[in-house]
């Protein structure tokens, strides 16, 4: 990767932190969203939000080049541990999961405090995630160690989201677009869903073979995904002018 897409790919991964924050995405200075970099010899190094900025003042500076082993590469700050255990281990494993975005929003993470609790097919925005969804069941305490980053990681095989028990919610795609896009909609989704469930109501489902039939249109709509994140870009800049300065 050249040094203009790393210089984008450090204003859009700062972008997407910026936006989780105006939106309520974000939990503290906590969680992490990540990128994919391939090294000048084809490593495994990513990009990482640093440990210890809030999110809605992350400049592209602030953004850290980590190797999968938690050495750091490039820059001037440091990366929480867990970061480390949780993403790089994804990113060594799961060569597709170039973007890996891990949050506690609040109605996706009430989800998976409840016994079974899960994303229901009743609304069309939960439709998007149809066959995409694993649920780990097993809460690991803080993700300190390579055993539970692996444990997490082989979760992962078959999908690229991820309900986290006792948690919060981790997903992961090609693109920061893509991604970021899920994880906008996946808490819209929850929430409405919270939101039925806490009339005592029967939901309405929405039957299987419609449910993957519109799974299917929405990947057929993924231009809407990019559409998304440049328009939320040009709404950063119009608030924040200057946001996506990087210095040479």
């Amino acid at each position: 990767m050249n040094n203009q897409a790393i210089r984008q790919a450090k204003i859009d991964l700062t972008a997407a932190l910026r936006i989780a924050a105006l939106l309520g995405l974000h939990e503290g200075v906590c969680n992490h969203f990540s990128l994919a970099v391939p090294g000048e010899n084809g490593g495994d190094d990513f990009l990482i939000n640093p440990q210890g900025v809030y999110w809605g003042d992350a400049v592209p500076s602030d953004i850290v080049t980590v190797d999968v082993h938690g050495n750091k590469v490039d820059g001037h700050r440091s990366v929480e541990p867990t970061a480390f255990f949780i993403h790089g281990c994804i990113h060594k494993t799961k060569k597709n999961a170039r973007c890996i975005m891990h949050t506690h929003m609040p109605y996706a993470t009430a989800l998976t405090l409840l016994e079974d609790g899960g994303l229901e097919w009743v609304s069309q925005n939960s439709l998007r995630y149809y066959g995409r969804i694993v649920y780990d069941a097993e809460y690991g305490g803080l993700a300190l160690d390579d055993n539970e980053g692996d444990r997490i990681t082989s979760k992962l095989v078959d999908a690229d989201i991820m309900f986290m028990a006792n948690h919060g919610v981790l997903l992961c795609g090609d693109t920061i677009a893509n991604v970021f896009d899920d994880l906008y909609y996946l808490e819209r989704a929850c929430t409405v869903q919270v939101l039925a469930q806490s009339t005592g109501k029967k939901l309405r489902q929405i039957p299987e073979e419609l449910a993957r039939r519109t799974a299917q249109q929405f990947e057929q709509e993924r231009q809407q995904s990019s559409l998304h994140f440049e328009a939320m870009k040009l709404h950063l800049s119009r608030i924040s002018p200057g946001w996506d300065h990087l210095p040479d």
